[in-house]
């Protein structure tokens, strides 16, 4: 089932600035689902560059199966941002909102929606991951040069990882 918070980060008039990067894996998309949405953030965010990995998430008091539930990654770096799912439709995608960062992000966006989505292709799955930045006023321009082209770097390899993660699962999981 499909579900919707209430008040959207993100509106259709809004000039965000999208990123969106791609990987195959051999798995169903269903196992890739099973296997992405509750991954350990700590194992796939690692530090790159000047950009934080995520040390630890605080603030989960549930599953993280369905719309409402939020969370607190805190990164290497010691800031935080509050995470929590907006949509989540068993195997086939989920999506999240992103605000009140601590670090430098919050002079540069009031948030980020990601969404990801399992596509079937031929007997695995093409996983697509957008981070769709709401820049701050006049921030537009910084987050669209030279930082979207170190955060599609740094959402690569995350995607990487979590890619070997799902073609590895007992290496990682367990």
């Amino acid at each position: 089932m499909l579900i919707h918070m209430t008040t959207a980060l993100i509106t259709r008039t809004d000039r965000t600035v999208p990123i969106t990067v791609f990987a195959r894996t051999s798995a169903a998309p269903a196992t890739a689902f099973r296997i992405i949405a509750p991954i350990d953030l700590t194992r796939v965010f690692l530090p790159f560059g000047p950009l934080p990995g995520v040390a630890r998430v605080e603030g989960q008091n549930a599953a993280w199966d369905r719309a409402g539930v939020s969370r607190s990654p805190v990164f290497t770096d010691g800031s935080r941002v509050t995470e929590a799912l907006t949509e989540y439709v068993a195997g086939h995608g989920f999506a999240y909102e992103l605000t009140g960062f601590t670090n430098v992000l919050a002079r540069l966006a009031a948030g980020v929606r990601g969404e990801f989505s399992f596509l079937p292709d031929g007997t695995g799955t093409n996983i697509r991951w957008t981070y769709e930045f709401k820049p701050l006023r006049g921030r537009r321009a910084v987050i669209a040069g030279p930082f979207a082209l170190l955060w599609r770097r740094y959402m690569r390899r995350a995607l990487d990882r979590m890619v070997a993660v799902v073609e590895a699962p007992a290496i990682m999981e367990g």
